[in-house]
């Protein structure tokens, strides 16, 4: 089992930055991949930055030189430093974790809210 916590979502106006953080229950070494996912309301979920244990990273467009994805092995914490927001970028943010065991296990944490005022 892994248990995600994130923190650092907020309100803040355009151009803004914020930075998220998940806090992982075990060494981030053990996970495949960990990062994140955001939803927007009436849209499906989608992969904003995930980063894997060779810390190669995987950004979506709509994101690239916005976003930053970094994570502190010795705190088994990822970041994503979010700025220039945008309104768009509007949307619950969601810490996903995934560890191939015997079965691949797929961990969420309880999401945090980005609002991005225009």
């Amino acid at each position: 089992q892994v248990q995600l916590v994130e923190s650092g979502g907020g309100l803040v106006q355009a151009g803004g930055s914020l930075r998220l953080s998940c806090a992982a229950s075990r060494s981030t070494f053990s996970l495949d991949t960990i990062g994140w996912y955001r939803q927007a309301p009436g849209k499906q979920r989608e992969l904003v930055a995930t980063i894997a244990r060779g810390d190669s990273a995987n950004v979506a467009d709509s994101v690239k030189g916005r976003f930053t994805i970094s994570r502190d092995n010795a705190k088994n914490t990822v970041y994503l430093q979010m700025n220039s927001l945008k309104p768009e970028d509007t949307a619950v943010y969601y810490c996903n974790a995934v560890r191939s065991t015997v079965i691949i296990e797929d961990y969420w944490g309880q999401g945090t809210q980005v609002t991005v005022s225009s």
